[in-house]
């Protein structure tokens, strides 16, 4: 059983921020749809965040019930949270690591508050933001506001894959929401791409 994500390293930065986000991502393996960065930013004087937080943690480990009962109560608590996107037209364009720190800088934007430290999964580094910043191995199993932005993401681009079953029926997003399931990858060689699929990544057959 893994332990869950608590406030170790956030407590230690707060001695010197005053807003530290956390940051992680949802969708980057997928073969259709968006990037999607989620940034959250928890109060240093919440007295009761952990337990008020309790079963926030990594997005992958949670039942998208569980999610989906969990996001709200993190936007509530949070100073202040973003959501960033980024198409898979951008993926193809620019590369999926690009393109995912490209999703980050929208979430950070679309804070009214401003980090002034950055807590990011691995590999999820933004080299081109001047900010103080960590990435930190398994952090959305170590640090509650890194676990608090991956539920965030995940229910977000979520919802974005249901709307987009609607619009791209063939495929199932709903289900499988874009990443590369044998049903999607069948209907992807049976209807071809998609305006939201990836054309630059490699579809095992």
């Amino acid at each position: 059983m893994t332990s869950s994500p608590d406030l170790s390293n956030e407590k230690k930065l707060w001695l010197a921020w005053s807003h530290v986000a956390g940051l992680d991502e949802a969708g980057r393996g997928a073969l259709a749809g968006p990037v999607c960065v989620g940034a959250v930013i928890l109060p240093s004087d919440f007295p009761s965040l952990l337990q008020t937080l309790s079963g926030v943690r990594d997005s992958k480990q949670l039942t998208p019930r569980r999610r989906d009962q969990l996001a709200p109560r993190i936007k509530q608590v949070s100073l202040t949270w973003g959501i960033g996107f980024a198409s898979a037209a951008e993926i193809d364009e620019l590369g999926i690591v690009p393109a995912t720190r490209l999703a980050a800088s929208r979430a950070i934007e679309a804070m009214p508050i401003f980090p002034d430290f950055l807590l990011t999964d691995f590999r999820l580094e933004l080299p081109e933001l001047d900010l103080p910043q960590a990435a930190l191995v398994r952090g959305d199993q170590r640090s509650l506001s890194i676990a608090a932005a991956s539920i965030l993401a995940k229910t977000a681009r979520d919802e974005l894959m249901v709307g987009l079953d609607a619009q791209y029926p063939p495929y199932g997003f709903a289900r499988h929401k874009g990443y590369g399931s044998l049903a999607h990858r069948k209907a992807i060689g049976e209807f071809g791409f998609s305006p939201v699929h990836r054309k630059t990544f490699h579809i095992k057959t």
